[in-house]
C-alpha cells in the first residue's frame, strides 16, 4: 500500500523531529503510529490494544523493527518492512530481550518513544503532531475508507426493520464492514428512548420500536473515520426534525471554521456561537463536540485549553449533540474548504449554507 514517496515524507518528518528535539532515536510502539509511518501496515494482533506486537526504531541514519520470532514472518513478508528500509531484529518469544536489543542500536544517544520505556523521553503527544497533516496517499486511502463505511452504514440502517435489538443491528454492520477488512474500533446504539437519555450509548439488546441512532468509529490501514446515522419508523414528529435539522447547522458551523491556521479552541468557540444562534445554549455542556481524528478516533478532544493550531490537510470529526440527537461526519481540512469524507452516499439529505459554504448532509431515514 505504502509507496516511496509517502515513506519519505514520514522519514523526514521524524529525522526533523529528532533534530528538533535533540534525540538520537525515536522508537514506536503505538499501532497508530506504526500505521502511520509504515503507510498503512499493522503491527497488531488485538484490534483495539494501544500497544502493537512490533516496534519501530527510527535513528538519524537507519531503521529498524523490533519483534519476538512469533510476529517475524509476517512483519518481513505481509508488511513488506525489509522493502521499506527496515532491519529486522528479532527474538524468541519466550526471551523479552526489546529493551536489550534497542540499547544496543541506541549505544549512549538519548532515545524518545511515544509509550513508556526504559531510558527514553515520553514524547507521545509531540509524535502524534507528525501524524495530523495527511499525505496525498493518505488522503486517497482516506477518501476510499469514508465512502465505504458510509454505504456500510446507511446500507445497515435500510435494512433494518421494527423489533431488530440494537445489537442485532450493529452485527450487520460489523458483517458489512469485515467484507473489506474494516475494524470496527467503536460502536454505538440506541434506540427509541434510549437515544434521548444518554449520550454514550453502547448497543444493548433493546429492539427498536420506532427511532434508532448508530455510530462507528472504523478503522483501516490504520486510518479511522467517524460517523452516525439516524432511522425513523413513520414520519419524523416535527420537534424531532427541528433538533436534528438544527443539529445538523451546528455540525455545518464546527466544519465551516475548521480552517488551517486556526486554533481548535477558536473552533469549539464558534460551535458554541451556533449552539446559541439556533437556540440551544446550554446543550454543548452534556457531551464534548469532537476534534482531530486520523490513525486515532480522537487526536484530541478539542477543549478551551487547547492549544494546538488546524494543520494543511487534517483530519476532523464533529459531533455536536442537542437531546435526541447528532450530527457527525468526518472531514479534511483544507485551504479551499472542509473535504468531506464521509458523507451521505444513498441516504435522504439535507442541503445548507453556513458560512458562505455548502454542505449536503445526511437527513434521518423515515421508514414505513
Amino acid at each position: 500500500m505504502a509507496v516511496p514517496a509517502e515513506i519519505n515524507e514520514k522519514e523526514r518528518r521524524v529525522r526533523a523531529f529528532l533534530e528538533q528535539k535533540g534525540l538520537s532515536g525515536l522508537l514506536l510502539k503505538r499501532q497508530a503510529n506504526f500505521s502511520w509511518m509504515t503507510g498503512g501496515g499493522l503491527n497488531l494482533v488485538g484490534i483495539t490494544t494501544e500497544l502493537g506486537a512490533a516496534s519501530l526504531l527510527i535513528t538519524k541514519d537507519s531503521k529498524f523493527a523490533i519483534c519476538n520470532n512469533i510476529e517475524a514472518p509476517r512483519m518481513e513478508e505481509e508488511e513488506g518492512l525489509k522493502t521499506q528500509g527496515f532491519t529486522l531484529k528479532s527474538h524468541q518469544w519466550h526471551e523479552d530481550q526489546e529493551v536489550s536489543i534497542i540499547r544496543e542500536l541506541m549505544g549512549s544517544g538519548q532515545l524518545g518513544a511515544d509509550a513508556p520505556f526504559p531510558d527514553s523521553i515520553a514524547l507521545a503527544e509531540d509524535i502524534a503532531r507528525l501524524r495530523y497533516s495527511l499525505t496525498p496517499e493518505e488522503y486517497e486511502r482516506y477518501q476510499w475508507l469514508g465512502q465505504n463505511v458510509s454505504v456500510a452504514l446507511e446500507t445497515t440502517l435500510l435494512e433494518t426493520r421494527k423489533g431488530e435489538k440494537e445489537s442485532e443491528v450493529v452485527g450487520r454492520l460489523c458483517n458489512e464492514l469485515w467484507k473489506d477488512r474494516i475494524d470496527p474500533v467503536t460502536l454505538m446504539s440506541a434506540a427509541d428512548d434510549r437515544v434521548f437519555r444518554f449520550r454514550h450509548p453502547i448497543p444493548t439488546e433493546k429492539k427498536v420500536e420506532n427511532y434508532l441512532m448508530v455510530s462507528v468509529n472504523a478503522r483501516k490501514w490504520g486510518l479511522i473515520v467517524s460517523l452516525t446515522r439516524f432511522i425513523h419508523f413513520g414520519r419524523v414528529p416535527d420537534d424531532l426534525k427541528e433538533k436534528y435539522k438544527a443539529n445538523v447547522f451546528i455540525d455545518c458551523s464546527f466544519m465551516a471554521n475548521t480552517r488551517p491556521g486556526v486554533p481548535a479552541s477558536e473552533i469549539l468557540r464558534k460551535g458554541i456561537q451556533a449552539y446559541e444562534k439556533a437556540g440551544y445554549a446550554e446543550e454543548w455542556k452534556h457531551h464534548h463536540q469532537g476534534g482531530s481524528i486520523g490513525y486515532t478516533g480522537r487526536d484530541y478532544r478539542t477543549s478551551f485549553t487547547t492549544t494546538d493550531i488546524v494543520q494543511e490537510n487534517q483530519a476532523f470529526t464533529w459531533n455536536p449533540s442537542i437531546t435526541g440527537t447528532k450530527s457527525e461526519d468526518t472531514i479534511v481540512a483544507t485551504s479551499k474548504g472542509p473535504e468531506m469524507i464521509t458523507k451521505p452516499m444513498i441516504y435522504p439529505r439535507i442541503s445548507m449554507q453556513v458560512e458562505r459554504l455548502a454542505f449536503t448532509r445526511p437527513d434521518i431515514l423515515e421508514k414505513d
